[in-house]
């Protein structure tokens, strides 16, 4: 087992590569869904991965979206991450990758490219890989509809998951998070005249606002509980048309099964407000919540390690955001998250990573896959069928 100090040194040597490899990393955009943009950027990934790995990427393709994997046959340990990012193509051009005094920024340089880069640094410090495997997808931000089935298929494989999503800015682990549930509510009214007969029509518009005042009363007062949050909405054709037709996108948070489930049954519950009106409602749960259990023994031997670094107390955190952890968590799978990057402002322009920790932070997983690989592997299942 390699020392963790010696790995904090060796790491320390590859900081000026690291920020290289994100600058570069961060200037290949991968906007969800732009399939010529994630193939690019898949490229590039798949060649780092091999340099550190030794073996080639699997890459995975459904729907078109390409994920990459690199399976080990007696899989100890799987890191999981995400190349794809929030941001459309082209802001690059306004944001491009920047460093000002160890803090850099640019779009998804913390969610989650700098946890990538990471990751491989990591990698890449250790003598034996061949328990490890690695899968990074490209749908996270989206749902993650295409890579499920693949992310819990290689978790059952794996005796522990580490998630190389981005830390707290204060450099603290994931324990727990919020499940989340995603909803599409679509209103069919009746058109009319916006001026000479409004009357005649069936406002799709009105209706989406009463059912939005409705889903308000579903979640909690404070923050720090269940959040029901309508995000998306769209309705009506031109300006002079009582509106037909109207969708809602509705956002729901919870840290339990039991909170999610109930807010479930809420919603596909819900009436119409306007006698002649309809409400039609799809979607569901999406992530259950990741429980602390867990993550409780993978978060002990992390602060051992981060003792040894000379890393102020390693904290576990709970964290209201969904990540693809909560899937491997979901099915007993030890997961421990936010292993990447520390840094802050995910999903806005202002997102920034903070180099100086980068090197303590590739020590630390480096450290937790170096005793994970070689210690006695546990619920685990053979490889198979892998494609």
């Amino acid at each position: 087992m390699e020392h963790p100090l010696r790995l904090l040194d060796a790491a320390e040597k590859l900081r000026t590569d690291m920020v290289d490899r994100l600058d570069a990393l961060v200037s290949c955009e991968s906007a969800p869904g732009s399939l010529p943009h994630l193939e690019t950027c898949a490229d590039l990934l798949a060649r780092w991965g091999e340099e550190v790995l030794g073996r080639p990427a699997r890459r995975v393709v459904v729907d078109g979206l390409p994920h990459l994997l690199w399976p080990a046959v007696d899989q100890r340990v799987l890191l999981l991450g995400h190349f794809d990012t929030v941001f459309p193509v082209g802001t690059i051009r306004s944001r491009p990758f920047t460093v000002r005094r160890d803090v850099a920024t640019g779009p998804g340089v913390c969610d989650m490219k700098a946890g990538i880069v990471q990751m491989f640094t990591a990698l890449g410090l250790l003598e034996d890989t061949s328990a490890v495997g690695v899968l990074l997808t490209c749908d996270e931000e989206t749902g993650s509809v295409t890579s499920r089935p693949l992310i819990e298929r290689e978790a059952r494989r794996s005796g522990a998951v580490l998630v190389c999503e981005a830390a707290t800015s204060e450099g603290h682990v994931k324990v727990a998070r919020k499940g989340g549930s995603v909803y599409r509510l679509t209103v069919s009214g009746r058109a009319a005249h916006a001026g000479v007969e409004p009357q005649r029509g069936v406002n799709a518009t009105v209706e989406v606002a009463h059912q939005v005042l409705t889903l308000r009363t579903l979640g909690a007062a404070d923050s720090g509980g269940t959040s029901v949050t309508p995000t998306l909405l769209s309705a009506g054709t031109t300006t002079n048309t009582v509106p037909e037709h109207a969708s809602l996108a509705v956002d729901v948070r919870a840290w339990t099964r039991d909170e999610l489930e109930r807010v479930d049954h809420a919603i596909r519950g819900l009436v119409p407000f306007l006698p002649e009106a309809t409400l039609a409602v799809q979607g569901g749960i999406n992530r259950y919540p990741m429980s602390p259990e867990l993550a409780r023994p993978l978060l002990e031997l992390a602060q051992s390690i981060a003792g040894q670094l000379g890393i102020p107390r390693l904290v576990g955190a709970s964290a209201a955001g969904a990540s693809d952890g909560n899937f491997t968590a979901a099915l007993g799978v030890p997961t421990l998250d936010g292993l990447g990057a520390v840094g802050g402002g995910a999903h806005a322009a202002d997102e920034y990573v903070c180099l100086d920790r980068m090197p303590e932070r590739t020590a630390l997983l480096a450290g937790l896959v170096d005793v994970l690989s070689t210690m006695e592997r546990f619920g685990s299942q053979p490889i198979d069928d892998i494609q």
